[in-house]
């Protein structure tokens, strides 16, 4: 029996990693105010590290091949599968490989973001989004054609740390990656409202203030590229340990990056509830169209495999035309309380 129904499983998929990827987005897009079109490049570094690290140090444990071999398509699925069986019975080691690779992950995530940050304290606007765009397609083009990091084309098996859970994996792996995805929420809520988030939105909007106010634009852009990057290679690791797998090509700039923008835009650029509620409306719609695509057959006028892609397109030039600010726009933050500030407007006006 189903603990949760395959629909609202594919939705909270979906929704988790979505979400963490569009909130890493927002804090370098919403609040920093940097043309982040390379998004996919951490994610992708997240997923590289999901697919090469843990099923070789586990397999460096238990003796089995570790080098290129371990990525070729002859060996990697009996590897993967015996280590599998090996997870299945030591739950603590399955948690203890989990985490080490989304930490692992992150601080890959981290390093990417830094490398990308030497180009953005020069450059600006579209010549920034289009060098971090093609920083995207570079990884990924070297990923999917070097068979010794992830298997090539074929891609591998990624060892599951969730198998231990038995006939309810699926529902199990879905409440921890929500849950995370809450726990990232949390922090990058509270990560946006310190005296940091309150830079960063300053350095958006004038950047020419920061610098008189003794603030270091060229260190801000690096922290938030670093903190963007770092969380958007979690989200690719998560990704990769549900699907079992990691194939290059799966990450495209389509997906990885053009949806976490419509998904932002959607819900608000610099606001992470309206993030939030831009990813669930968008998640739902999209999985209406994937699940109900062929009684939509006779309605539109091409094939209906294309009606999310459509979907989302239509929605960024819809959202850019009279929804700019979003769902819930970005509000402003006091570093004093607000009625603190009303009180002493009152009281100056009457002097």
């Amino acid at each position: 029996m189903e603990l949760i129904p395959p629909v609202l499983l594919y939705v909270l998929v979906d929704f988790s990693i979505y979400l963490i990827i569009t909130l890493s987005l927002n804090i370098e897009a919403g609040y920093a105010g940097l043309p982040q079109f390379g998004r996919v490049l951490a994610v992708i570094t997240g997923a590289l590290v999901a697919g090469a690290i843990p099923g070789r140090m586990l397999a460096i444990l238990y003796g089995y091949p570790y080098g290129a071999e371990y990525a070729s398509y002859e060996f990697n699925f009996k590897i993967v599968n015996e280590l599998n069986i090996l997870l299945e019975k030591n739950p603590i080691l399955s948690a203890g490989i989990f985490i080490l690779t989304l930490i692992i992950a992150m601080v890959f995530g981290a390093a990417v973001g830094y490398l990308t940050s030497r180009p953005a304290i020069r450059l600006k606007e579209a010549y920034l989004g289009i060098t971090l765009l093609a920083m995207g397609d570079v990884v990924m083009l070297i990923s999917l054609y070097y068979s010794p990091i992830i298997g090539g084309t074929t891609g591998v098996m990624v060892p599951d740390p969730f198998r231990w859970t038995g006939p309810q994996r699926f529902a199990a792996a879905t409440l921890i990656l929500l849950g995370l995805s809450l726990l990232i929420l949390a922090v990058v809520e509270r990560l946006t409202k310190s005296p940091f988030g309150r830079a960063l939105r300053a350095m958006r909007d004038s950047e020419i203030a920061v610098t008189v106010y003794g603030r270091d634009v060229a260190k801000l852009r690096t922290y938030a590229l670093i903190a963007g990057a770092a969380i958007a290679a979690l989200g690719g690791a998560l990704y990769s340990f549900y699907t079992g797998s990691c194939i290059a090509s799966t990450y495209t700039r389509v997906t990885w990056t053009f949806w976490p923008w419509a998904f932002m835009m959607l819900g608000g650029t610099g606001n992470n509830i309206g993030v939030t509620l831009g990813v669930l409306v968008f998640v739902v719609v999209k999985t209406l169209i994937v699940t109900y695509r062929s009684a939509l057959a006779p309605y539109v006028p091409f094939d209906p495999v294309w009606l999310e892609y459509t979907f989302v397109g239509m929605a960024i030039i819809i959202i850019a035309m009279f929804r700019p600010q979003g769902l819930i726009p970005e509000k402003p933050v006091f570093t004093i309380p607000r009625k603190k500030i009303e009180k002493f407007i009152a009281v100056f006006e009457k002097t």
